[in-house]
């Protein structure tokens, strides 16, 4: 986890310099906490894409512990920031279940996000944990994606159910399910279409999947994984609520987060929408995505 913990530090380097040197001027401007400094520091956190509602989350519960602990000076409280920023990502303690139970994930977003590529990354993690998994590739809109996935399956070592490109993807979803039964797989992962231009049609196709899988698998666990491109700040966030006007998602997956400025958007994903980041991508390999830490992910951007 250290090696992670590295790539993290280094793949939120330019977020660390957008957030950290904004910050410190801050808290070396002001001689006193008052509401001057606490409206350069709401500034400042806007700015480093962390969104309104997250920004008046974390300075109120700043406000409560800086009055409970009496604090004057500002520099005092640069670790309550820190704390306060923490406080607003904790997943649920169940937030991987999914992981340990039989379950099939569906995982959804617009082209271009790294969807396909995360999926392949996710399968051969939990191939690596010791499961037996199997891709389906229910994009059945781009035959990229197909190809794309089946790449992955064959580099994996995954099965992987496909069909041709303009298949029903439930016709494609029914066949996986009748395949994860008949080999006693462990996690059946759906690659689903991410066209958000018409959603009608993608609201009806994921209730159709969702039917299925609840008739066909009604003791499985399912989860449903919204993947969101880390470089794209607040447009993430404008992405993440159009998608969960059509969905239920149960947790968000951040790519691309290596090499952005805009990686303050993990907090006010997770404050605004109140969906737990649960993985975090910051490189090209399948161990460069792992499972979200919130007090990791502030520690990589504050720690020098």
């Amino acid at each position: 986890m250290a090696g992670f913990f590295e790539r993290l530090k280094e793949g939120l380097s330019k977020t660390r310099t957008n957030i950290v040197n904004g910050l410190d001027s801050v808290f070396g401007d002001y001689s006193q906490v008052d509401d001057d400094f606490f409206e350069e520091l709401e500034e400042q956190l806007v700015m480093a894409d962390m969104g309104v509602a997250a920004t008046e989350r974390i300075l109120q519960d700043l406000r409560t512990k800086i009055r409970e602990q009496h604090i004057k000076e500002p520099a005092a409280c640069r670790s309550l920031l820190i704390e306060s920023i923490a406080a607003q990502m904790k997943p649920a303690e169940d937030a991987y279940a999914f992981e340990e139970e039989k379950s099939v994930v569906l995982v959804i977003g617009v082209n271009g996000v790294g969807k396909t590529t995360t999926i392949g990354k996710l399968g051969l993690n939990l191939k690596n944990a010791g499961k037996k998994v199997l891709f389906c590739a229910a994009d059945t809109f781009r035959a990229a994606a197909i190809e794309q996935l089946t790449e992955w399956a064959e580099r994996d070592g995954i099965d992987i159910i496909s069909q041709h490109e303009g298949s029903d993807p439930a016709s494609v979803v029914y066949d996986a399910i009748a395949a994860y039964k008949k080999r006693d797989a462990d996690i059946l992962i759906c690659d689903t279409a991410g066209r958000l231009h018409n959603k009608k049609n993608l609201m009806e196709e994921l209730s159709k999947i969702g039917r299925i899988i609840s008739r066909e698998l009604p003791d499985v666990r399912k989860e449903v994984l919204l993947v969101l491109d880390g470089t794209t700040g607040q447009n993430a966030l404008s992405q993440a609520k159009e998608f969960l006007n059509v969905t239920d998602a149960t947790g968000i997956i951040l790519t691309k987060m290596d090499g952005t400025a805009k990686g303050g958007i993990a907090v006010a994903i997770s404050a605004e929408l109140s969906i737990p980041v649960k993985y975090i991508g910051v490189g090209e390999h399948a161990e460069d995505l792992q499972k979200f830490d919130p007090e990791n992910f502030v520690k990589a951007l504050f720690e020098e």
